[in-house]
């Protein structure tokens, strides 16, 4: 349509609207009362530093120095926003983004400040969940200037669909004035919009008038849109001026009338929403499961990782359902299509946030299949079991028809041919993991009823796994020939089966063993459980290689194996009950130098010839790895290693995206990947599962009403808790108290006392505790857990002791300094027997590294004179400091234990093993 034209007709369309309807009027707001109760990270903001701002229905991503781009989902409105001012007899016009000075995040708002001599201005940002159809996240400026200023919002204007629907190009942007005489008046609204009627925006500031709007005779050029706000220093202190965006997707939607109704919705609901919204999250962090121990950086890790993940709950699009398989007929599909689309919004998880740029691509802002299984696991952790369910159901809406669970779905799939793209069905391992993640999710909730419900598609996911097609070497597991199972692209070619995907076949047969059990199937049940032994025992067979210690990555169609050092043994310890016959190696492995790294796990060895730190899959670090790993370590009876893991993990809550874990980074240096999504779902779970399930050692039955408790409590924590734990309808507290000798563990009562604790830890025993703790916490006295320690326990952080040394000092509550090489020591064994105690620790060559050693009896103990390091040198291992006992060696409880790592190469990446012997 000619330009002229287009002006013409959306020229009269405007006047028509004015007349028939009175033109909206938008209000600055008077100051809310914002909740300061809630948690809060605040820091100097770092210009290139990612932010998110999320909610069901919007999303805010921009970079600290408080640009940003705004989303309506599915729809990109605007990017790019920038701020200006002109302060009345100044002179100079000042960048007002190059002012930002910090940021503070909350779980219902984020606030950028901008700091200059002449005035301050906060920039006030939530997404809430209630806002009026059509509307999404809310943006408020409040100003405080000493002189009368003009500030210039500029943006790029957007609507653009979430990729891959199709777009239409930049939209034009008009402004309706409230005085159709004078289109630049102030107190109108832009309208973006394209050549079709279904799809349009509009943006307004309160009192702020359009920037440049250029004739149609002008030549053709492109112009910044801006919004231009006089504010008067004594008039506008302290209200606030809310950024009102609204967009129409659908032809009634989108007309102007619509949209300037929205708009108008929007401003006046502001007080409430904000009450609401803030309201919501304070009841979601009342009842969620929290963690107090003596590390305050673990603590804030974990609820910062509810709060993550909570913010990235987001609703479909009604009648969204995946197409059927290409196999059915089209009467069919379209007869399954209406049978299947849910007829109301969904909420389901997306993997997570990154700002699109020039694309119209968010990060990983899609629905992702195993991304959201993983999650589930912390999901019923911290108590969230609706989110688990209807997670569960989304995807079960979107199975295919021979049974496949979905891997990836764009919020746009329901608008255009998904199948006809690559991505949904792609990975195989979603399958397996969906049978795992209802397994858990029953286990942990008790909601037996939903295998009843949902018996069908359980079964037809099983099928699918279970298929001999999808078993091309016949060795009678699951294969890559469904799909990718981890790796994306590998040398060489594409793995025949991964060890990843194997392991989780074998995990799939034994959650699908239990579920057939609580059908009351004892055949099928015997058959899964039958055929995850069979598993268990082939992988033992095919990728074991004793030479190289741990596991083979994976096995090829020719009986060889690919040999690579990598994480992916990991996952034989993710559902509780390991099956790998010689785990020791591996353990060390994935704490060990060449795999770890001081702010997590590579997936492949740095020795290997593969290695590229640079590299999606051979080489860079993920949070998740380290999860894997960490609750490996612990379930693997390594808690030194478990506790350095989950806290690489939890230090990456500050380190970009506040509040959130990011999902990758360079293998080699302190830093996340340029494309790295800063707001990532399953990074922020591997803070809570590690944390609930390995260093708690907590596994929930909801059928027998049986809480288990395995503790790997560092050493000098003597007291720890766990409030709301969620037990299927009621919540309860378990409470950790070291009485020298022992740890006793006991939990608040819970209805009729149903619920019992045991443990799997050796000599742990069940009677009465200490009454003068129950007394102290007002907790009627209960029957609780002794489990017993060790005479000697080793705490990796210096603590006291940490300016004795300079290099390699474990300081576990602090992430690297940013662009930094790995240097941290790291324990990767601890074996205990009769009065002796042998530590293997590695550091840098010619470095000191220093733990303290916590006594629980009367001992002295010494460093045995035999130990000596890896290379065969002969000097003293270590040296423990009685110098703060005075004159009696047991008048301290703690001693530092300093530990000497022999010279080498001289390389700053030339690491050394030294072995310590301790015997009192």
């Amino acid at each position: 349509m000619p330009n002229l034209i287009r002006f013409l007709l959306v020229s009269a369309a405007i006047s028509a609207a004015q007349a028939q309807t009175p033109f909206p009027t938008f209000q600055s707001l008077q100051p809310i009362a914002f909740d300061n109760s809630g948690p809060a990270l605040r820091q100097n903001t770092e210009a290139l530093k990612p932010f998110t701002v999320a909610g069901e229905h919007g999303v805010l991503l921009g970079q600290q120095n408080g640009a940003f781009e705004s989303w309506i989902l599915p729809v990109k409105i605007l990017s790019h926003l920038t701020l200006q001012a002109d302060i009345e007899g100044y002179g100079v016009p000042i960048d007002v983004n190059q002012e930002s000075a910090a940021i503070e995040v909350r779980p219902d708002r984020t606030i950028l400040t901008y700091a200059h001599p002449g005035f301050t201005v906060r920039q006030i940002m939530f997404s809430p969940n209630d806002a009026p159809s059509g509307t999404g996240p809310l943006v408020l400026y409040q100003f405080d200037c000493l002189h009368p200023t003009d500030f210039t919002f500029r943006f790029t204007p957007e609507l653009r669909w979430m990729w891959p629907e199709r777009n239409e190009g930049t939209p034009s942007p008009d402004w309706v004035s409230p005085n159709p005489q004078d289109p630049h008046t102030a107190g109108g609204f832009y309208i973006l919009h394209t050549d079709y009627p279904d799809l349009a925006a509009a943006i307004t500031i309160p009192g702020a008038a359009p920037g440049i709007l250029a004739p149609y005779q002008e030549r053709p050029q492109v112009h910044p849109v801006e919004l231009k706000l006089h504010i008067d220093p004594v008039r506008d202190r302290n209200k606030l001026f809310p950024l009102l965006m609204a967009a129409g997707i659908t032809p009634s939607t989108a007309t102007n009338a619509a949209l300037a109704a929205s708009l108008s919705r929007l401003n006046a609901a502001i007080p409430n929403l904000y009450a609401a919204h803030a309201a919501s999250w304070k009841e979601l962090l009342s009842t969620a499961t929290t963690i107090d121990t003596p590390d305050k950086t673990l603590n804030e890790a974990f609820q910062w990782a509810v709060i993550s993940i909570e913010q990235l709950k987001t609703k479909t699009i009604p009648g969204q359902s995946s197409p059927p398989s290409g196999e059915e007929t089209k009467a069919n599909a379209s007869q399954e299509r209406a049978s299947a689309a849910p007829q109301v919004p969904e909420t389901a998880l997306v993997a997570g946030y990154y700002t699109s740029a020039d694309s119209a691509r968010p990060g990983f802002g899609w629905f992702f299949g195993r991304d959201a299984l993983y999650t589930l696991y912390a999901v019923n952790g911290y108590g969230n079991f609706a989110l688990t369910k209807s997670e569960l159901e989304f995807l079960i809406h979107r199975q295919r028809a021979d049974g496949k669970i979905m891997h990836e779905y764009s919020q746009t799939a329901a608008a255009i041919d998904w199948q006809a793209f690559p991505y949904m069905y792609a990975a195989a391992d979603s399958t397996p993991l969906f049978l795992m993640a209802v397994a858990d999710y029953v286990r942990s909730s008790g909601d037996s009823a939903f295998l009843t419900e949902h018996r069908d598609a359980i079964e037809k996911a099983w099928a699918f796994e279970t298929d001999p097609a999808h078993d091309t070497d016949h060795d009678g597991i699951y294969d890559n020939s469904q799909g990718t199972g981890w790796v994306e692209s590998w040398p060489g070619g594409m793995p025949h089966q991964e060890i990843y995907l194997a392991l989780l076949d074998q995990q799939a047969s034994a959650a699908m063993a239990n579920i057939e059990r609580l059908l009351n199937d004892s055949t099928q049940a015997e058959t899964a459980q039958h055929r995850a032994a069979a598993i268990a025992q082939t992988i033992n067979a095919e990728y074991a290689q004793p030479a190289k210690g741990c596991y083979a990555f994976s096995h090829n169609a020719d009986g060889s194996s690919d040999r690579t050092t990598t994480v992916y043994p990991a996952m034989d310890w993710w559902s509780g009950k390991p099956i790998l016959k010689n785990p020791d190696s591996c353990l060390q492995q994935f704490v060990a130098s060449p795999l770890n790294t001081d702010w997590g796990l590579r997936d492949v060895a740095d020795n290997e010839k593969i290695y590229d730190g640079m590299s999606y899959h051979q080489g860079s670090v993920w949070p998740l790895f380290t999860g894997w790993a960490a609750l490996a370590e612990y379930r693997g009876n390594r808690p030194l290693a478990g506790y350095q893991l989950l806290m690489e993990n939890a230090n990456l809550t500050r380190a970009q995206d506040l509040g959130s874990v990011t999902e990758l980074l360079s293998g080699d240096f302190f830093v996340p990947f340029g494309r790295s999504t800063s707001h990532q779902l399953w990074s922020s779970a591997m803070v809570i599962t590690p944390a609930l399930r390995g260093l708690f050692g907590i596994a929930i039955d909801a059928q027998s009403k049986t809480i288990t408790v395995n503790p790997h409590l560092p050493a000098s924590w003597d007291t720890a808790q766990v409030m709301n734990l969620h037990l299927s309808s009621e919540t309860a507290s378990l409470y950790f108290t070291r009485k020298e000798d022992h740890l006793e563990i006991f939990m608040s009562p819970t209805e009729g006392d149903a619920w019992h604790l045991r443990s799997d830890t050796p000599g742990a025993t069940l009677g009465p505790l200490d009454q003068a703790l129950f007394k102290k916490l007002r907790i009627p006295l209960h029957t609780g857990l002794r489990v017993p320690l060790p005479p000697i326990e080793v705490d990796e952080s210096a603590g006291p002791y940490a300016d004795r040394v300079i290099d390699s000092v474990s300081l576990l509550n602090k992430p690297p300094l940013p662009g930094a090489r790995t240097s941290r020591i790291r324990i990767l064994q601890a074996d205990y027997s009769d009065r002796k105690l042998v530590l293997k620790i590695q550091g840098l060559a010619g470095s000191d590294g220093i733990v303290t050693l916590i006594r629980h009896y009367h001992i002295d103990p010494k460093v045995a004179s035999d130990s000596s390091a890896s290379n065969g040198t002969s000097q003293e291992s270590a040296t423990i400091s009685h110098r703060d006992c005075d004159a009696d060696p047991y008048a301290c409880k703690s001693l530092p234990l300093t530990i000497h790592f022999p010279s080498g190469t001289g390389s700053g990446s030339d690491w050394q093993t030294q072995t310590v012997t301790l015997t009192w």
